[in-house]
């Protein structure tokens, strides 16, 4: 799979673009601020609906201009078709498929894959366990497209679901106007358990298929690891006990929610769920006896990074395990990495067949990965050989 052609119309800081793409590793070069990173944005938004950069989209959308709107040829096994989206902040964004209408933009999602390396990655590592949950649900939704509705409805639920838990916990302190919303509570539990339960278990299953691509993976590039250094485990809010079926999880969640009724009322808030749950990234020396620490708080920089590239590049291995190469976007990477850790993520990429490369300075994209290049400046994108 790869973009062989990409167009863009008022996304970001491009009025238009159009810019020619080939197989292999095509690298985007110019200081910054002056538009690269947006180019390989516009691809990986294309493949989720989302960006890597920002939580909504109104910031896509070019100043002045009220939507914006990407589209690129895509070719998988030999056939290629055209992609597109129309970005509208506060309304319905629009989808099409070789000019066809889909019925939700959603049904885009997975049609283009896409695995994005950025700085930013440090935060999956470092940061709130929301960002962790987040990287798991991309996944999610890459490899299985019809999660991204399960998603969404269960998001749903938890918002009508806390706004019943005020409303009950203000009526239950007595609260002048604040109606009795008790009874109405058990009919959200179910929609939260059911939605819930198959989040869990699919994230479950996602965690176990993942953990031996990431022990490959920081065993590759972190200096003197072996591929049980790594460990990977999911920590679920309320105790599973070894619980795999949806079904059992669903019941397991209801019996949790209506355990913990009381505190949900005092703090107005959902407690259960998959929305509270953990990835826990640990280092050790995969001994059965052996101590291992959790990444956040206990790990180097530099140990750090290692982990954050793993868990990339582990999702890139299981998306191509799933019979798609996806297309890797290395954004602006390069700089954070010394010479021997440069060559080495070249080493592991080059063979993917299509890479995207930003970088400020073209000497800090490795001989590998020298394809294609482009020069991008004052808004210009301009093919350099």
């Amino acid at each position: 799979m790869y973009v062989a052609h990409l167009s863009l119309a008022d996304f970001r800081s491009y009025a238009h673009a159009e810019v020619s793409l080939e197989p292999g590793a095509t690298a985007f070069i110019g200081r910054n601020g002056q538009g690269k990173t947006n180019l390989v944005e516009a691809v990986d938004y294309l493949s989720r609906l989302a960006s890597h950069r920002v939580a909504s989209d109104a910031p896509l959308v070019r100043a002045g201009a009220e939507r914006a709107l990407v589209r690129a040829a895509v070719v998988r096994d030999g056939r290629e078709a055209v992609l597109e989206v129309e970005i509208n902040p506060g309304r319905s964004n629009r989808a099409r498929v070789n000019r066809a209408e889909l019925p939700r933009a959603r049904e885009l999602i997975g049609l283009l894959r896409a695995v994005v390396f950025a700085p930013d990655d440090l935060a999956l590592v470092k940061g709130d366990p929301a960002g962790r949950r987040a990287f798991l649900d991309d996944l999610l939704v890459m490899r299985t497209p019809r999660l991204a509705g399960v998603r969404q409805d269960y998001e749903r639920v938890l918002r009508q679901r806390n706004s019943l838990l005020k409303t009950a916990g203000n009526a239950r302190r007595g609260s002048s106007g604040a109606g009795d919303a008790s009874s109405t509570l058990g009919v959200w539990d179910a929609h939260l358990a059911r939605t819930g339960a198959e989040i869990l278990a699919e994230r479950l299953r996602l965690v176990a298929e993942l953990r031996p691509h990431v022990g490959n993976a920081y065993a590759t590039v972190a200096r003197g690891a072996t591929s049980d250094d790594a460990g990977l485990d999911y920590q679920p809010s309320l105790e599973i006990q070894g619980l795999t079926d949806r079904s059992d999880l669903g019941q397991r969640i209801l019996a949790e929610l209506e355990r913990r009724r009381g505190d949900e009322l005092d703090r107005g808030v959902s407690l259960v769920g998959p929305h509270r749950d953990e990835l826990l990234l640990t280092l050790g020396d995969g001994a059965p006896s052996g101590h291992r620490l959790p990444v956040r708080g206990y790990a180097s920089h530099g140990e750090s990074w290692s982990f954050a590239l793993a868990l990339r590049l582990a999702s890139y291995d299981l998306l191509r395990a799933d019979g798609d190469d996806p297309i890797l976007i290395l954004d602006d990477v390069f700089a954070e990495l010394d010479s021997e850790r440069r060559g080495q993520l070249a080493e592991l990429v080059a063979g993917a067949e299509q890479v995207l490369v930003t970088a400020a300075v073209a000497a800090d994209v490795p001989e590998k990965l020298a394809g294609s290049r482009y020069v991008v400046a004052g808004g210009e994108v301009t093919r350099d050989r």
